[in-house]
C-alpha cells in the first residue's frame, strides 16, 4: 500500500478505525509530494500570507501568522523555501519551537482568486538574514525599512493542495493607514481583548484580599 508510506501512525490508525483508508491512500498517492513542483512554486512566490503551525519538545502547539509582499516566502529550490522573521512583541513563540522541534507546517491561502490552499510540510533551521544572503541569491528586500532578525529555511518533506470547497471568497481592499513595524500600541490592537484591563482590575481586589 503505497500510501502508508506517508503521514503519521496516527492518521494510519484513525483512518483505519474511521474506514477512510482507502479515499487517504487515492489522495497520498496523487496529491502528495515531497517537493514543490513548477505549479506550487507560482503559487508560492504570489503569497502575501502564510498560517505557521509550530510546537515544543512536549507537543505544545502554536499558530502564528505572516505576511509580507508577494516574494517573502521565497522558494530556493523545489525543496527549499525560506521566510523572515521581522520584530515583533518579542516573545519568539515560533522560533522557540523551533530551536526545540525543528518540524514545521506551512498553510498558504488564496482568498481572492483562485481559492485554494497550499499545505507545505518540513523541517526548519534559523539562519541569519547576513550569513544566508551570502549563499542565496534574489532574496528580497528589507521589508518595512527593517532588516529581519533571522530567516526560516525550510527543507520540504510534504507539500499537498488543501481543497477549495470551504474556502471563503474575499475582496481585496488596500490599507492606507496600515503602518509597517510600528511599535505605537494603538496602531497594534492595544487591548482588544482587555486582558490587560482585566488583569489590572484582578490585582487590587487580589492586595485587599492579602
Amino acid at each position: 500500500m503505497p500510501g502508508r508510506n506517508v503521514g503519521s501512525d496516527g492518521e494510519h490508525e484513525i483512518q483505519d478505525t474511521l474506514g477512510t483508508a482507502d479515499r487517504a491512500e487515492r489522495f497520498y498517492d496523487e496529491q502528495v509530494i515531497d517537493y514543490l513542483n513548477t505549479s506550487m512554486i507560482d503559487f508560492v512566490k504570489r503569497m502575501d500570507m502564510a498560517f505557521i503551525s509550530t510546537a515544543d519538545a512536549h507537543g505544545e502547539c502554536d499558530a502564528s501568522f505572516r505576511s509580507g509582499t508577494p516574494g517573502f516566502l521565497h522558494v530556493i529550490d523545489e525543496r527549499t523555501i525560506a521566510y523572515p522573521e521581522y520584530r515583533g512583541n518579542g516573545v519568539m513563540a515560533s522560533l522557540g519551537n523551533i530551536l526545540e522541534n525543528p518540524h514545521v507546517g506551512i498553510l498558504m491561502v488564496d482568498f481572492i482568486r483562485d481559492l485554494i490552499g497550499l499545505h507545505v510540510n518540513g523541517k526548519a533551521r534559523m539562519v541569519a538574514d547576513s550569513e544566508l544572503r551570502e549563499t542565496v541569491d534574489g532574496l528580497p528586500a528589507a521589508e518595512r525599512g527593517k532588516a529581519s532578525q533571522v530567516w526560516v529555511v525550510v527543507d520540504v518533506e510534504e507539500a499537498y493542495i488543501h481543497c477549495r470547497k470551504h474556502i471563503p471568497q474575499m475582496v481585496r481592499v488596500d490599507r492606507d493607514q496600515r503602518v509597517w513595524g510600528t511599535d505605537s500600541t494603538r496602531a497594534k490592537g492595544g487591548d482588544y481583548f482587555g486582558v490587560k484591563a482585566d488583569k489590572q482590575a484582578v490585582e487590587p481586589a487580589a492586595a485587599k484580599a492579602g
